[in-house]
């Protein structure tokens, strides 16, 4: 039955692009921040607001609607048993799947797109509430689905498309289902397991009250003795103050906490482990890496290239470090300066009109379909630009059927503009599967979604360096281009491999202490720098901040999706239209295939090392050009 994750696919900007940094005009970082009043929703001009309209009239519109979506119950349990009574009644189930997932989809789009216009509204939350419980109705009247499908003889099978040949439409999706039957137990165990679902949440539930609500954290001091508040919100601001001591400061402060809690948050981290070990033995899986990967059709054999891959690929990192610390003059490089700029007093600004004007002329290599597609988004109410009152904060893209989503928050930053860009690629990526596939295959796995939106960026990168004249402004624009490429493909990797490394000690039965795990950690950080950087006792406790590794393993998409777009957007640069032919493919394809056929399809290759190589040879070359300025 359809998947409510997915009728809401929302796609989130990587932290990088919603940081807010205040300057002065001498490009020096003004602190501590000052809230700014930001006008309300009403008063913004309906071009620069999204088309909230095309999914519902009116907020009653949307009521009606939801109330006619109960009679979706009594007609799903009219099947119950039914399944393999016929190809006909097979194919009436699907066809019902298929009508649910698109009223679904407008309902939870209007939902939550008006909670996001203005999070105060009690009313909006309570509707978001509302199409959330439903969706549990209706997953739980569908419960019957899988185990029924599983219990279909091949022969059996064969019998119903041959009775119902329209049937064949979906046989994607059922043997998605039964190729996984060794994995699916009986009724009652199913039973158990789901109803253990919610105590098997607890070891991130744990984590996030203890990480955002309950850590507080001392002020930083500055060179002038002025004390700078520390939150999650602006430590990385204040890793990227030009002031080293308020620097030090801040990572100091945060890290003397983490330490206080260190067995803490070891043991909510090792009872996390333990849950996915349990899952993963239970249905019978070699390993919890084997387990995650399963549902996404990504064989492991993809992980674990990737950090072999970037194992062979440390001499160009390296040498980012090596460059660091000569451009920030420093004796010793500590881990508190990774975040400073080491490019100053570049200020690049821009309107919203200019913006949109150079995410054409940046993506004009996709083609002119593909920009027509740009010019729809920018015309026609995809977008609700800036922030205003209330509204919630970042940015995202949610690709609606009816047309996607895109909130930002725009301020006329470098970043915003690759934000825009960003997240138009998640856009046109969702809108092309959605046009092109059938309802069952439209919603493509998380494996290939950032890679649309980061070939964008990198196209984006590719033509602000060949237009821009000025020395200064192009090494920032490198040094722009180098942490991201850091942040993404060195760190989230690192992060992939301390994340197997200590499922791996959880399988062996080897205890994932405070002590085990920060040794671990520090290790990695040694062998991810190298020789040039100090590598901070502090960081050793890194992990027991990042959220991700209560993710079950996610962060490695980063890295994948990032290699992968580097490599699609060199082809299509290198190419012209054949390789823009294929990459518009897969962009069309949803998930009409598994993610590394269709990646294949495009020119990329993710179960070979090449595309990661290559990405970092490309590291390489952009290091060599900064080393001459």
């Amino acid at each position: 039955m359809f998947d409510f994750i997915a009728v809401n696919r929302l796609h989130e900007s990587r932290g990088w692009s919603i940081i807010i940094r205040v300057e002065n005009s001498t490009g020096k970082e003004v602190f501590p921040w000052k809230p700014i009043k930001f006008p309300p929703a009403q008063m913004c001009p309906e071009k620069d607001k999204w088309a909230i309209q095309d999914l519902f009239a009116t907020d009653d519109d949307w009521r009606a609607a939801l109330a006619k979506a109960k009679e979706f119950i009594p007609r799903i349990t009219a099947f119950r048993g039914r399944l393999a009574e016929s190809g006909a009644a097979l194919l009436s189930f699907f066809r019902l799947d298929d009508e649910i997932s698109l009223a679904f989809d407008a309902l939870v789009h209007y939902a939550q797109r008006r909670s996001d216009e203005d999070t105060r509204v009690a009313a909006y939350q309570e509707m978001v509430s509302q199409v959330t419980r439903f969706a549990v109705e209706i997953q739980s009247a569908a419960a019957f689905e899988t185990p029924e499908l599983l219990a279909i003889s091949d022969e059996d099978m064969n019998r119903l498309y041959a009775e119902a040949p329209e049937l064949e439409l979906y046989r994607l999706n059922i043997d998605r289902i039964r190729r996984r039957r060794e994995h699916v137990l009986s009724d009652k165990e199913e039973a158990i397991l789901a109803a253990a679902g919610e105590m098997a949440a607890s070891p991130d539930d744990i984590y996030s009250m203890l990480n955002d609500a309950d850590l507080k954290f001392p002020d930083a001091v500055d060179k002038d003795g002025n004390k700078h508040p520390v939150t999650h919100g602006t430590f990385i601001p204040l890793m990227q103050s030009y002031d080293r001591v308020l620097r030090k400061s801040a990572f100091d402060s945060l890290y003397s906490v983490y330490g206080q809690f260190r067995n803490t948050s070891a043991a909510t981290l090792s009872a996390q482990l333990k849950q996915l070990l349990f899952f993963a033995n239970v249905r019978k899986y070699p390993s919890t890496l084997d387990a995650a990967l399963d549902g996404n059709e990504v064989p492991t054999e993809i992980y674990r290239n990737l950090i072999d891959a970037v194992h062979r690929s440390f001499a160009p990192m390296y040498r980012y470090v090596a460059l660091r610390k000569k451009l920030l003059g420093v004796d010793e490089l500590h881990m508190y300066d990774l975040y400073v700029p080491v490019v100053d007093g570049v200020e690049m600004k821009f309107t919203f009109e200019e913006a949109k004007e150079i995410a054409l002329k940046a993506l004009a290599p996709l083609g002119e379909d593909y920009l027509n597609l740009l010019r729809e988004g920018f015309a026609n109410g995809w977008i609700d630009v800036y922030e205003n009152e209330g509204k919630r904060s970042g940015a995202y893209s949610a690709g609606a059927r009816v047309h996607p989503y895109v909130l930002l928050n725009f301020k006329g930053t470098l970043d915003d503009v690759f934000t825009l860009v960003h997240e138009m690629g998640h856009s046109i990526h969702s809108y092309l599967s959605n046009k092109t596939q059938p309802t069952a295959y439209q919603d493509y796995v998380i494996f290939v979604a950032e890679v649309a939106s980061t070939c964008n960026e990198a196209l984006l990168m590719e033509y602000l360096l060949s237009v821009t004249t000025d020395k200064k402004e192009r090494a920032y624009l490198i040094n722009h281009f180098l942490e991201q490429f850091r942040g993404t493909l060195y760190r989230q990797t690192m992060f992939a491999e301390f994340e197997l490394a200590a499922n791996e000690m959880t399988q062996r039965g080897e205890g994932t202490t405070a002590e085990a795990l920060c040794a671990m950690y520090k290790k990695l950080n040694e062998q991810y720098f190298g020789p040039e950087m100090n590598v901070d006792e502090e960081i050793s406790l890194e992990w027991a901040r990042i959220p991700h590794f209560y993710y079950d393993y996610y962060v490695y998409q980063y890295a994948t999706g990032y290699a992968a777009a580097i490599a699609l957007s060199r082809r299509i640069l290198r190419e012209g239209e054949p390789a823009v032919k294929d990459y518009l493919g897969f962009l069309s394809g949803g998930c009409s295939a598994d993610p590394i056929t269709l990646l294949r399809g495009a020119g990329v290759d993710m179960a070979s090392p090449k595309p990661v190589e290559d990405a970092t040879k490309l590291f390489d070359e952009m290091i060599s050009e900064m080393e001459r300025f």
